[in-house]
């Protein structure tokens, strides 16, 4: 995927770690990667895009953040 089709964020606003879930349900990061997100270096930050991708392209699902505002 294109770096530019991504948004700042795989979040979705349906975070799940707030309910005590290991993995959001909604992006599938962790509950660390949720909290720390915006401390992440960009570096972090693409390997843990590149891991979310490979989920949901193995789940035969479109990613989620793509899906926002359709």
């Amino acid at each position: 995927m294109q770096t530019s089709e991504r948004p700042d964020t795989p979040c979705i606003a349906v975070c799940s770690t707030g309910m005590g879930d290991d993995i959001c349900k909604g992006c599938q990061r962790t509950m660390l990667e949720v909290a720390h997100w915006v401390m992440l270096s960009e570096e972090k930050k693409e390997r843990i895009w590149l891991r979310l991708e490979q989920y949901w392209a193995d789940q035969g699902k479109t990613p989620p953040w793509l899906k926002r505002g359709k």
